[in-house]
């Protein structure tokens, strides 16, 4: 069955991380095997080879490039400018992958149904079939002003978390509290004339509640899971999820070790001591449909190699084509094959119909 994942860093891992992602994930991992300079050397699960095995035609992609102050101890850029521009590098990854045949810009209605088309066509091999990427921009620092985002829009940006972690030009982040800066507002209202996607993740509560009583445009959670089940203010509270569900918007569950389990020590943590496996995200699924009455408003948004790999990812994947396995995990645990119709793609597809 086809599979959606709502957010992969592709990009930054490409650039950043320097991964040849045409190639097999084996390869990536033999490529690095004697780096030791980041933790998940070695030890990497996306590829675009692995995503056509696990037959997720359709990603959203992010560009991501933090702005850091003076004093800020976070690893980034020191001017908007320079993020900016950084940003740039990872839309110039993201062509020449169109150039190569591998992957394929996704921004309008008419090309996602060409594009589905394509995916579901069984007469089409599917180790000729681009991956399909909806350009998503997790945090919005490397705005250098508000007429950017204009630009971004024209060369194809349509959706954007406006906060990452810590301190944001334009709204606090993860470990952070407060609102939204007086541009972050401006940026809001921005976004909704553009009838952009606000991806509410990484904001802080002061501002989750701001956004989702000012913005009118469409509204998702791309990577997240809920803070009932791990107490951490980058977990959805029970009334945000409430909130979202009454928005229409869809929750893509997230599979970093430590949001999937209460008892994660991030750099101690072993995923198969520590038990973190897929049924994990299945208990925040079910926890969300207790909420909503339903299946409508849970997906994936994986965040494979988003700054982890292998050794912080549910013990039971050897590589994001495992996200398969979810189909028959959701079975055993009653799910419906509606259910799992939605979970799988259904409900982001219904978001981007109704928001497109």
């Amino acid at each position: 069955m086809l599979i959606i994942d709502a957010h992969l860093d592709l990009s930054m891992n490409a650039l950043e991380w320097n991964r040849d992602l045409r190639l097999p994930v084996q390869a990536i991992r033999d490529r690095e095997k004697n780096l030791t300079d980041k933790l998940d050397r070695g030890k990497g699960m996306v590829s675009l080879p692995a995503l056509r095995k696990g037959n997720i035609g359709l990603v959203v992609a992010t560009q991501i490039a933090r702005y850091t102050a003076p004093g800020n101890p976070l690893p980034g850029w020191h001017s908007p400018q320079q993020a900016w521009a950084q940003t740039q590098g990872q839309l110039a990854w993201y062509k020449a992958m169109e150039e190569a045949g591998e992957m394929t810009m996704i921004k309008d209605a008419g090309v996602l149904e060409k594009h589905l088309a394509l995916w579901q066509d069984p007469e089409s091999p599917v180790q000729t079939k681009p991956i399909g990427y909806i350009l998503s921009l997790e945090g919005a620092d490397s705005l250098v002003d508000l007429s950017y985002l204009e630009k971004a829009y024209a060369y194809g940006l349509r959706a954007i978390g406006p906060a990452h972690y810590g301190p944001g030009r334009y709204a606090p982040g993860t470990g952070m509290t407060g609102p939204f800066t007086p541009q972050g507002l401006e940026l809001l209202k921005e976004m909704e004339r553009l009838n952009m996607i606000l991806d509410i993740t990484h904001l802080t509560d002061e501002a989750f509640l701001q956004a989702m009583e000012m913005y009118k445009g469409p509204v998702w959670a791309s990577h997240h899971n809920c803070r009932a089940l791990v107490h951490h203010q980058r977990q959805l509270t029970d009334d945000q999820i409430r909130m979202l569900i009454q928005r229409g918007a869809v929750i893509g569950g997230v599979l970093d070790a430590w949001m999937l389990s209460n008892d994660w020590v991030r750099g101690k943590s072993d995923p198969q001591t520590a038990g973190v496996d897929l049924q994990k995200l299945l208990e925040h699924y079910d926890h969300i449909c207790q909420l909503a009455g339903n299946s409508r408003h849970i997906a994936i948004g994986s965040d494979l190699d988003g700054m982890f790999g292998k050794e912080q990812s549910p013990y039971d994947m050897e590589d994001i084509a495992d996200l398969q396995r979810l189909g028959a995990l959701l079975q055993q645990r009653g799910y419906t094959p509606d259910d799992i119709t939605n979970v799988l793609h259904g409900n982001w597809l219904r978001f981007l119909r109704q928001a497109w």
